[in-house]
C-alpha cells in the first residue's frame, strides 16, 4: 500500500494529511487510552479537532464497519462452513465487544479523511505545546 494513499492513513494510524503524525496517542486499539487523541497533527501541526461535534457523525462509520463485520462472518460461518447458528452468535457477541476500541479509531480516521486533502510531501516539525 502507498504511504500517500488515504487508505494507509486510515490503517496505520496516520494523520490523513502528512502520513507521518500519528492520529491516537497509542497506536494500540487495545490499551486502556484507546480513545486519546492529539488535538494536532505532530508533525504538520493539522487539526484533528475541526469544530465541537465533528466526531458524532463518525458513528455512522462506526455502524457501517459493525455490519459489515455482521454480514461477513455470518455468510461466512453459518451459510458457507455450516456452523449452527446458536454458536455463531455466542462467537459474535464476545468479538463485537472486542473489536469496539478498533472500530471506534477506524471510524474517526475515515471519517475525518473524508475532509482533509491529503499532502504527504509536508516536511514542517511541529511542537505540541506544553
Amino acid at each position: 500500500m502507498s504511504t500517500d494513499s488515504r487508505l494507509y492513513s486510515i490503517a496505520f494510524n496516520k494523520c490523513p494529511r502528512c502520513h507521518e503524525g500519528n492520529f491516537f496517542v497509542k497506536n494500540s486499539a487495545f490499551s486502556k487510552d484507546f480513545d486519546k487523541m492529539h488535538e494536532r497533527c505532530p508533525h504538520c501541526g493539522e487539526n484533528f479537532m475541526p469544530e465541537p461535534g465533528f466526531y458524532w457523525a463518525s458513528m455512522f462509520v462506526s455502524y457501517a464497519l459493525y455490519t459489515i463485520y455482521i454480514l461477513a462472518t455470518f455468510f461466512i460461518f453459518v451459510q458457507w462452513l455450516q456452523v449452527d447458528l446458536d454458536y455463531y452468535l455466542i462467537g459474535l457477541v464476545p468479538t463485537l465487544i472486542l473489536l469496539t476500541g478498533y472500530f471506534f479509531r477506524v471510524a474517526r480516521r475515515t471519517w475525518l479523511t473524508l475532509f482533509i486533502a491529503p499532502r504527504p510531501h509536508i516536511h514542517t516539525e511541529v511542537t505540541e505545546p506544553k
